[in-house]
């Protein structure tokens, strides 16, 4: 896997002399999902401020793509149209007087033509969901509204790198789950995503890598499982284990699971709890079945009789676009986040679902329901309802999210 960002032994501290890093080495592979864990102070933020040169390293060196990071006007200008950073407080990243001005605010700094910056912006909002927003003031938008705004900022300057300072704060659960739903879908387009976070519950289901921080140091980096399975070290930054992995850990303890590898998921929880004689005695119940479509090829007019043709009990829709074919299509969603894992659940318990998503997600679905057949040994039939047919759909540019940047 390549390389897209490293640090080499960098040292930093802050004016009043607090130092806030301390020979941090740190390599970011191409296309991964990588949460920076730790507790308030641990250096997260600041780390996070070095990779696109927004601040200066007082020893060691930054590198994007094997390049050492400069200083001057020019390179900051190109490493940040190359690694954007969205702020934990959005309004610290929202300023224009209306939000069409904010989200083009970068394109123009990159003195992209008129045309161009008009397309950008109009996609990016687009695909955060605030088609309609331009002429609102950013003050006047909710808190997960300005924070779609801010990520729209991002991703009309097609990054390849992601940076989210604590992605998630202030916002209600709901809306957090699907604004990490939306970096999911972004993470699949091509994009190498980094967020900081002290929610050890998020970082454990989302990252593929998580980096454990603490007095601006590393102290581990791995999977997931590998560092949060450590509990003296979680212990040792001040964090608790995550929720899931607490509560396995307290039934093998009272000889009520087995001990092995601690689930990630309430799904896989109940999976754990659900052997011997019990999975004997539910081996021959009926299972339903799980519909996926492509909500992007989702003609409008066929909605109601794809709805029809497919009998689910519960509709669940995947990620921004999804959600607005549903709305548009008056569709009813049972599922607005962690619906692959609902709709399992549901389809254990003999009933059928149905799944609204976009292309790029697609894989996604069929990818998790495969594993989770493999790994529980049941078999969860899925039927993908994509048509290729032609007619009115949502107007998406589906390169938009893409590795390659809109010419």
């Amino acid at each position: 896997m390549a390389t897209i960002l490293e640090t080499r032994g960098i040292e930093y501290a802050y004016a009043d002399g607090t130092r806030a890093l301390s020979n941090v080495s740190l390599t970011i592979g191409e296309g991964r999902k990588i949460a920076l864990v730790g507790p308030n102070g641990a250096g997260k933020s600041t780390l996070m401020l070095m990779f696109n040169g927004i601040l200066r390293p007082d020893a060691g060196e930054v590198l994007f793509r094997n390049e050492r990071l400069d200083y001057d006007s020019r390179s900051l200008r190109k490493v940040r149209q190359r690694v954007g950073m969205v702020f934990q407080n959005s309004d610290d990243q929202l300023f224009a007087p209306t939000v069409y001005q904010d989200v083009a605010f970068g394109p123009v700094n990159l003195r992209f033509p008129p045309e161009k910056v008009k397309r950008y912006v109009g996609y990016a909002l687009q695909y955060v969901g605030l088609s309609g927003y331009e002429r609102r003031p950013p003050h006047h938008l909710s808190g997960g509204e300005k924070k779609r705004a801010a990520i729209a900022g991002i991703l009309a300057m097609e990054p390849e790198v992601m940076i989210l300072d604590e992605p998630t704060s202030n916002l209600d659960p709901a809306t957090s789950e699907e604004i990490m739903e939306m970096l999911d879908e972004l993470n699949l387009g091509g994009k190498t995503l980094i967020i900081s976070t002290h929610d050890v519950d998020l970082a454990y289901r989302w990252a593929d890598e998580v980096v454990l921080m603490k007095d601006g140091g590393l102290l581990r980096r791995g999977s997931a499982e590998e560092v949060f399975g450590d509990l003296e070290l979680v212990r040792d930054a001040r964090l608790k284990p995550p929720m899931v992995v607490d509560l396995y850990q307290e039934l093998v303890n009272r000889g009520l699971a087995e001990g092995k590898k601690p689930p990630k998921s309430i799904l896989e929880l109940c999976d754990s709890l659900e052997g011997g004689e019990r999975r004997c005695a539910v081996q021959g119940a009926k299972r339903g079945t799980i519909y996926v479509c492509d909500a992007d090829e989702l003609l409008l007019e066929n909605a109601d009789e794809l709805v029809g043709k497919v009998d689910a009990d519960y509709t669940g829709a995947m990620g921004t676009r999804a959600k607005l074919m549903a709305e548009e299509a008056k569709i009813r969603v049972d599922f607005t986040y962690g619906v692959i894992d609902k709709c399992i659940l549901k389809a254990l318990a003999g009933k059928s679902c149905l799944v609204l998503t976009s292309q790029g997600m697609m894989g996604q679905v069929q990818k998790r329901i495969e594993a989770y057949s493999q790994q529980s040994g049941e078999e969860i039939n899925s039927v993908d309802l994509s048509s290729g047919s032609n007619g009115r759909s949502l107007p998406i540019d589906r390169d938009f999210v893409g590795t390659k940047s809109l010419k």
